[in-house]
């Protein structure tokens, strides 16, 4: 996705990430990205704002519908009087979905290291930092790998189709250590802060609605360590502080995006150093612009094809579907 850029680019490209996983979402964005009004509209907030999926979490928070047809969204935005801009200024997209620890887990366990303490940047409610809690279901050419056994039917069961030589895990790394770095973090036992992060969810995704209800229950009866603080000025304290307990392993996902392009390269130089360092582990999330550095290890993506780009220490390993619906392991 598209972040500071021009915000008709923006839409544009949101739309096509949204294509073929929200008719909704697609719709929407493409019809902005024509519309001068919206576009003035949503040029008065700062340019972190600009967001389709904040801008349309927002709306929905109060009270438009989706699925719905895009002039209920327009006359929303254009008619509001100050309450969705008020909560596009005070929020965030802080998801962290779940389903993307079915990508996830192969990389931690593709170290080789336990045990682990696990640090999550961009943590937002701390829901990714539970990936013992879950069962996976790995879709291969070959069969279906399964790990762990269900807890609470199929909202607890992690399902990805997996491409190429996956190292796919039949146990899941021993976690002695878990918390997060949030600028904002989330109370995960706040019923008002977990209403925004399922508004967040995709309208069409039930399958992902049942799943953070799932997470919310995991996360609550054993909440995690979460620190209030900005990636470049305190994680280093942070991995210091987890280091005494195990491996750490310094992880995010669709989170790298948020920040603007010099902070970006700036927290790619800050990770290399830590790996180079022995101080932890890097293992990345993120579109396929967001972290070029990474991307030029792999294979050429087509310009056309959205996909997020895992990447170990710094190199990548897979393709990867924003949700966790899919890897191509390279």
């Amino acid at each position: 996705m598209l972040l500071y850029d021009d915000i008709a680019a923006e839409y544009l490209d949101f739309a096509a990430y949204a294509t073929g996983d929200s008719e909704t979402f697609r719709d929407w964005s493409s019809r902005i990205a024509a519309d001068d009004e919206v576009l003035a509209w949503l040029a008065e907030l700062p340019p972190v704002k600009h967001q389709p999926n904040l801008v349309f979490a927002a709306a929905r928070f109060h009270g438009v519908p989706a699925p719905a047809r895009y002039g209920v969204l327009r006359d929303a935005l254009l008619g509001d009087e100050g309450p969705i801009r008020a909560t596009i200024l005070s929020r965030a997209t802080q998801t962290n979905e779940v389903g993307r620890l079915a990508t996830l887990l192969p990389a931690f366990a593709s170290l080789g290291a336990e045990p682990l303490a696990l640090l999550e940047v961009g943590a937002s409610a701390g829901l990714c930092l539970y990936p013992d809690r879950w069962a996976y279901e790995w879709v291969t050419d070959a069969g279906v790998v399964r790990l762990g056994e269900p807890t609470a039917g199929p909202a607890s069961v992690l399902t990805c189709r997996a491409k190429g030589d996956a190292p796919l895990p039949r146990t899941v790394p021993p976690i002695v250590w878990r918390g997060g770095l949030d600028l904002n973090p989330l109370d995960v036992t706040s019923t008002d802060d977990m209403a925004w992060l399922t508004t967040l969810v995709w309208p069409e995704h039930d399958d992902r609605r049942e799943r953070l209800a799932h997470a919310i229950d995991v996360a609550a009866a054993d909440p995690p360590r979460l620190r209030r603080g900005d990636l470049l000025t305190d994680l280093s304290a942070l991995v210091d502080e987890a280091s005494a307990h195990g491996t750490v392993v310094v992880f995010h996902s669709a989170v790298i995006a948020y920040l603007e392009p010099t902070d970006r390269l700036a927290f790619d130089t800050m990770m290399r150093e830590l790996v180079a360092a022995g101080r932890c582990h890097w293992v990345s999330n993120e579109g396929k612009r967001v972290l070029p550095s990474i991307t030029a290890t792999g294979p050429a993506i087509p310009e056309e094809k959205q996909t997020f780009v895992l990447g170990v220490d710094g190199l990548a390993v897979a393709h990867t579907h924003g949700h966790g619906r899919s890897m191509r392991w390279l």
